[in-house]
């Protein structure tokens, strides 16, 4: 396992026998402030060949500037080490590093996707031409926009980036069995957010003049159509995280359910869509109750959950989730 750590900057190795390493890795390039750091990390699906992976994070520009960046790094052994192959994506905007969002996702064929923030910026989710408040999808050898994206042909390269907008602060990204594309995302004081993502789709968060977050999470009244959410939390919020479909038998009820992780809520929720999409139900096992905030789910092979705790507090962990039996 690759584990980030996103305001020590750290990258740390798992390997059963071996126990936990620290990773060779160039913490300079990182620029960390309030909820930007060392963020997402995704492994290639070709690794055992390749040795890539990638991360988002917080970086600084040639002007002394910042940024997010999308980054591609190849895994070496001997010594432990990462070392840079490419940047992806730079300048999605940041500010103060709040909603910095950045959540990485490999797609069934082959995309890169990427989910961002607004940087607390009110015209970013709506402004084609910014990289914030935006899924985007990017050939993950190139770095560059994928062939199909819906704005493809305009002359913006940031634009050509964009699959979906109007997002406020995306922190999780999954694929459902079906090829949906699906994300969780943070509300203001209420509507956190859980969304079937369409090609091209505008989500509906539009705070201004200024930074105005009474307006609604998904607000009809713009121009266009603007795409509902299918699960929102109302008041308060839970703050949903990272997300992953619950695969295998064994799993019994909880199987086909989408795993959300919450921090503010210390949870794992584990919610139910029939196949058109629409919300059915939730269960939330007590076990998942007791470690604080929970950042993010991963699937294993054989179908367990990967979670991770982000308390913050020095004694953080990845836990190893299964269904009982």
């Amino acid at each position: 396992m690759l584990i980030t750590e996103r305001t020590s900057k750290g990258l740390l190795l798992w390997s059963p026998g071996g126990g936990l390493s620290r990773v060779r890795f160039p913490t300079s390039t990182v620029w960390t402030s309030g909820e930007t750091g060392l963020m997402s990390l995704a492994v290639d699906p070709a690794f055992h060949r390749n040795h890539r992976f990638y991360t988002c994070q917080g970086g600084t520009t040639s002007s002394g500037g910042h940024d997010i960046r999308v980054m591609a790094w190849q895994f070496r052994t001997r010594p432990l080490r990462a070392t840079l192959v490419r940047r992806l994506v730079t300048g999605i905007p940041v500010t103060s590093g709040t909603h910095g969002g950045c959540r990485l996702l490999i797609a069934s064929n082959g995309t890169l996707i990427v989910a961002t923030g607004d940087a607390t910026v009110g015209t970013n989710p709506r402004n084609l031409s910014s990289l914030g408040g935006k899924t985007l999808r990017l050939n993950r050898f190139s770095g560059t926009p994928w062939r199909d994206n819906p704005f493809i042909s305009s002359t913006s390269r940031n634009r050509r980036y964009v699959l979906t907008f109007g997002h406020r602060n995306v922190q999780g990204l999954a694929q459902r069995a079906d090829g949906t594309l699906w994300s969780a995302e943070h509300g203001p004081d209420r509507d956190d957010e859980v969304n079937r993502l369409k090609v091209g789709g505008d989500y509906g968060w539009h705070p201004v003049p200024g930074y105005n977050q009474s307006v609604p999470m998904t607000d009809q009244s713009l121009p266009g159509t603007q795409i509902g959410a299918r699960w929102r939390s109302g008041f308060p919020t839970v703050a949903t995280s990272g997300i992953a479909w619950v695969k295998g038998d064994r799993w019994g009820a909880y199987r086909g359910t989408l795993a959300v992780a919450a921090l503010k809520g210390s949870r794992v929720v584990f919610m139910r869509f029939d196949a058109t999409g629409r919300y059915v139900g939730m269960r939330t096992p007590s076990s998942l109750r007791q470690f604080g905030r929970l950042r993010s789910v991963t699937n294993l092979a054989n179908g367990d959950l990967l979670v991770t705790t982000s308390n913050g507090d020095g004694r953080d962990a990845v836990l190893r989730a299964r269904p009982r039996g």
